[in-house]
Parts: C-alpha cells; structure tokens; sequence
C-alpha cells in the first residue's frame, strides 16, 4: 500500500499576502482522492519528532532558539517565515512524516510525505522557507537504527540543496546530489557529492538526458540501499521563482524516471514534495499528483 504522511498543521495559515502556496497541502489530498488514486488508508498522521532525532542533524543552539521563538529579525527574514510556535510544530511534525515514510519505503517500496523537502536548513540556520531539514533528519535517522548503510539524495528541486550538502559534507555514508538551476537560488552554492548547474530555459530534452545518464551512473558508482527523493516541481516553465523550462510532461517523466531506477534496482525511496510556485495552483498540484499516480502504478 502505497503510505503518504499528511497533517492538517502542514497548512499552517501564513500571512494572505505571503507567496508561499500553502493551500497546496490541503488541495493535492483532495486532488489524490477525488479522482481515485488514492483512498483514506493511504494517508497517515505523523506525531511532532522527538527532540533527540532533531539534535541528531541541528545544533543544540539553534534549536533552542527555534523552541523558544528566539531568531533574529535576520535571522527570520532569511527563513522568510514569520516565526511562531505553530510553524516549529509543523516543521518538526514534516520531519517526522518523512522518517516514517522512510520506514514505510523499507516495508512497501516507496513512501511518500505530501511535505517536506526542506533542504535549505543547515545544521544552525534555516533559510528558504525551511526551518529544519527533514530529509538529512530522516538519513540520519536509518544510519543510526542500522536500517540503511549508504544513502543517496536525489534533488531535483529548481535551487540547489545547500542545507543538505552542508549537513553531509563529511559523511561518506549520505551521497548528496542535487541537480538545479546554475543561476538560481542560492547565489552561494554549497559543495554537495555531486552538483549539476543547469542554465535558465533548459528544457525537457537536455534535462531528461542529462538526468538518466547522470542517475545510471550513481546506482552503479555509489551502490544505494536507500533513496531520499526531492521532488520539487519548481523546474516547470510556468513556475514564478523557477528559471528553467520543463513542461507538465516533462516533469512527469522526470519522476518515472527517478522512481523507476528505484524500483528496478531494489532501492526503498521516499519522497518529499519540495517547491511549487507557479502562477496558476492548479498546475502546482496537477504536477505533485503526478508524482504519486506513477509511485502508485509502479509500486502497486
């Protein structure tokens, strides 16, 4: 059965006039059921993560001061979140979803969180609209049970996962890889194991070519027994804050392509949802609901 984490808190209302499409959260549940790809079951309720498991990836003094509402102006502005105690819970309630979806990928394959993808927190400081990274929580979560050995992370989402590529700088056992626009955002790019820059425009064609050889050659080199799938779909040529040219089709492929690599090498993978920003909402979610129609006809 295919598991997908979902919490009423991952809509946390922001601000009306911020930019961030929270109602994104609430409508691909609904897209998922309305049209039959799903059925209730499918969803679980994710508990807030433990304090341990968050120490595991954050330091001491940045959750601290996340916990008691302790950021900077700056410090907040860079997250370009309005702090509050409902926004830390949700955050530590989306780290959550995505250890338990990762359990899930051992059990049934492939595991998905409606959120999550936050690979823009480091270990002391969140920007980008993430506060803390819920797939270098999870990573470090299956390297402590001695439930995975060597992790590989798949980002596709438009920026780079410098957050990511930060946390696991020195780890041998997590390959970061993260495939973005050269030119986007962040301007100060981290080192992650493996970065490819891809100029504004690119399209389907070059990055569908690109992504294929580059991932055959990752499963052959750095030889998985798990996968961490990022799958922002702010590579769409529609998407305000994306630079790149993918179409709706495109972007589909994209996530066959990831997970059937994954299926046919035996590899558990679970998904976050990463970023979404065009214009029109209901492209945002027609391109999510993608990801889990194929997981749903690959895996069951």
């Amino acid at each position: 059965m295919l598991k997908i984490a979902f919490s009423p808190i991952y809509a946390h209302p922001l601000p009306k006039n911020h930019r961030f499409p929270m109602a994104k959260y609430e409508l691909l549940p609904q897209q998922l059921l309305y049209e039959g790809t799903v059925q209730k079951e499918n969803f679980f309720t994710p508990k807030p993560l433990a304090e341990q498991y968050i120490l595991h990836t954050h330091c001491a003094d940045y959750w601290h001061k996340l916990q008691n509402l302790e950021l900077t102006r700056q410090e907040e502005r860079r997250t370009g979140f309005p702090l509050s105690a409902e926004l830390v819970e949700r955050e530590i309630t989306i780290a959550q979803g995505t250890i338990d979806a990762a359990l899930f990928a051992l059990q049934y394959g492939v595991a998905m969180n409606i959120a999550g993808g936050t690979h823009h927190a480091f270990t002391n400081r969140g920007e980008g609209f993430c506060l803390l990274n819920d797939i270098a929580i999870a990573a470090n979560y299956l390297l402590d049970k001695e439930l995975a050995k060597k992790v590989l992370v798949i980002d596709l989402d438009v920026h780079q996962g410098n957050g990511t590529a930060e946390i696991f700088l020195n780890n041998s056992q997590v390959f970061t890889f993260s495939m973005h626009g050269a030119k986007n955002y962040p301007l100060r790019k981290e080192k992650s194991d493996l970065d490819i820059g891809l100029e504004d425009g690119t399209g389907d064609k070059i990055y569908l070519t690109v992504l294929l050889k580059t991932l055959d050659r990752l499963i052959k080199e750095v030889v998985p027994d798990f996968v961490f799938y990022q799958a922002g779909v702010d590579v769409l040529e529609t998407d305000k804050l994306g630079r790149l040219s993918l179409s709706l089709e495109g972007c589909k492929h994209r996530d066959e392509m990831v997970l059937t690599i994954c299926k046919n090498n035996h590899l558990p993978v679970a998904v976050s949802m990463g970023g979404g920003y065009s214009a029109q909402l209901s492209r945002i979610i027609e391109a999510h609901a993608n990801t889990y129609r194929i997981a749903q006809k690959l895996f069951f």
